[in-house]
């Protein structure tokens, strides 16, 4: 009795403050404070890290910038525990020290640097590696055209020991937007993959017009004036080079390029410090991940999330990660059960193919405990938790070239982070109106403001669609938007089209076009031809209702086109074609 009597004097302090609106906020305020303490520690942890490395000698490996440093202390501290593992083959932390030094001293003899004789002196085999070319200057661009492979990062490290700056080129670029990135970050070099050559070939004459030293990592047969970086690398010794070749005049010098998709015209060349290369070291740690957590990756290492999230977010921690050149949907839990997955990081899109996968034995029994990324809607982040859990999911957010990141810590399901304490100040209503702030503190990716949309994670500009399209001379006016597929993420490219007088459609050629002047991402998946294009009173083109109208051919009477990416064409969308899309039988 005396229980029941003291229960609304207990009750009375919750009630209070819910009158007061401050229950949101205490209600999470046991994540706020872990979340705070766990990146003061982050932040003490790099900071010691950076100060050792400062006052260490600069001729030792782990006086130079922080990959270098990190790799060597890692190789030191952990030399036989496994970073990296590729189908077949895997690495440890001291091979991985090995391999990338031996890809430092081939782009140093690329430098006319000589060990020997303390830098700085010409070395005589220099002048041969790749014909006549000159010898590369510190700190020079070279680029790398690559898969996600090992060679890959060991190519990577090794141009951060020599002091050389690395652009992380999107494999699937050619022509136009091939040239225009590696203008863009002032490439004196590039190393492509061998099964990359045949699709280049055309590229070839413009590339050794630019003057750029051209590798291929790999043992095929190459066109003249391309040699083998691989084969040059495996000749030298795997002795770690000097930390001073690498170490910045500035902690905000830049260390890398990425390209991003951009909001307008052609891919951008973001600047990536080794401030933000330090920083993303604490990636994995704010996630809660450890050192002997196994991390999934299947995401382009020319993204950030794959390269500067994940592995270099897996070398601030010391652990695994299993890399896949290619995202199996049907092989994903077997890879898990087999390497002990623990960690897997994500973008929407590879959830929603894991869980609309058949049941398999290999998804029970697992250890993935956490799934890091960004992207993934609601609906499908509750499917994959109730399937496959119990799991963490944890949804992050942050740009290329932003220096605002977000984590859901508190688990929310469909918020991006918490504006809570931590953030305050900062202006996530900047963040190109993408995010905006719940009313509990949590934030939820909104929308993309001007006339972008996002597709299979990148953003496709219409200006700079519309600008390929509207090259070809049959065509008189064209408007480009985005419209959502069933089973898809985001929106994909759709082209309202106007012909001009006396021409006709040619599919063949717009075809050729798109796939030379825009990369694959930006191409249109629908077009739809009509005699004229609507535009809104103040004779803007309309896209909203060409949005809502889509693409369905049992509605619209205008021709109708769909792109068949395995065919490699534009085909008439016909109702079964329009059936066999919706089913997933048709891949665009």
């Amino acid at each position: 009795m005396a229980a029941l009597l003291l229960l609304p004097l207990l009750l009375l302090p919750l009630l209070m403050l819910r009158k007061l609106h401050l229950w949101p906020r205490l209600r999470w305020l046991a994540a706020d404070l872990a979340f705070a303490v766990r990146a003061l520690r982050c932040k003490r942890a790099l900071r010691a890290r950076a100060l050792a490395a400062a006052a260490a000698d600069p001729r030792g490996p782990e006086g130079g910038c922080s990959l270098a440093w990190r790799l060597a202390q890692l190789a030191r501290q952990r030399p036989t525990h496994i970073f990296l593992i590729h189908g077949a083959r895997r690495f440890s932390y001291a091979e991985a020290e090995r391999e990338s030094n031996r890809a430092a001293r081939a782009f140093l003899r690329a430098r006319g640097w000589d060990a020997e004789l303390g830098g700085g002196a010409e070395d005589e085999r220099a002048a041969g590696v790749a014909g006549a070319a000159a010898p590369l200057a510190p700190g020079a661009t070279v680029a790398l055209l690559l898969p996600a492979c090992p060679e890959f990062l060991w190519l990577w490290f090794g141009l951060a020991k020599a002091g050389l700056r690395t652009a992380f080129v999107p494999a699937a670029l050619r022509r136009g937007p091939l040239l225009h990135c590696l203008r863009s970050c002032g490439a004196r070099a590039l190393v492509l993959a061998p099964e990359f050559l045949e699709s280049l070939e055309p590229d070839l004459p413009a590339l050794r017009a630019m003057g750029l030293r051209l590798w291929a990592a790999g043992p095929e047969t190459h066109p003249a004036g391309i040699s083998d970086l691989l084969a040059e690398a495996s000749t030298e010794v795997d002795e770690p080079v000097p930390g001073y070749l690498s170490a910045p005049q500035s902690i905000m010098d830049t260390c890398l390029y990425i390209f991003t998709s951009g909001t307008t015209g052609l891919p951008k060349a973001a600047r990536i410090s080794h401030l933000k290369i330090l920083q993303c070291q604490a990636f994995y740690q704010l996630c809660g991940a450890h050192q002997e957590d196994v991390i999934y990756l299947a995401l382009p290492l020319y993204h950030m999330s794959g390269s500067l999230l994940g592995i270099v977010g897996c070398l601030g921690i010391g652990a695994t990660v299993v890399l896949k050149s290619r995202f199996s949907a049907g092989q994903f839990w077997e890879d898990c059960q087999q390497h002990r997955v623990t960690v897997f990081q994500y973008i929407g899109e590879l959830c929603r193919y894991i869980v609309n996968q058949p049941p398999s034995k290999a998804e029970r029994g697992h250890k993935v405990r956490l799934a890091v990324g960004s992207g993934l809607r609601p609906d499908t982040w509750e499917r994959f938790v109730r399937r496959f859990g119990p799991l963490r999911v944890l949804e992050t957010y942050g740009l290329t070239e932003g220096n605002v990141a977000t984590f859901n810590y508190t688990g929310q399901l469909g918020a991006v982070g918490r504006a809570s304490w931590l953030y305050k100040g900062s202006q996530f209503g900047t963040l190109r109106g993408t995010v905006w702030p719940h009313v509990q503190g949590f934030l939820r990716f909104h929308d993309r403001t001007g006339d972008t949309f996002r597709w299979k994670g990148e953003n496709v500009a219409t200006t700079e669609v519309a600008e390929a399209l509207e090259s070809l001379d049959f065509l008189q006016e064209v408007n480009v938007y985005g419209v959502t597929v069933p089973g898809h993420e985001g929106r994909a490219g759709m082209a309202a089209l106007v012909l001009r007088p006396p021409h006709s459609l040619d599919l063949v050629q717009l075809y050729a076009h798109v796939s030379e002047n825009l990369p694959p991402y930006a191409w249109p998946r629908f077009l739809r031809l009509q005699d004229s294009l609507a535009t809104t009173e103040t004779f803007k083109q309309q896209k909203v209702r060409m949005t809502k109208e889509g693409f369905d051919p049992s509605t619209l009477s205008d021709p109708l086109y769909v792109l068949d990416q395995a065919g490699g064409a534009y085909l008439p969308l016909t109702p079964a074609r329009y059936s066999a899309l919706l089913a997933g039988d048709l891949r665009i």
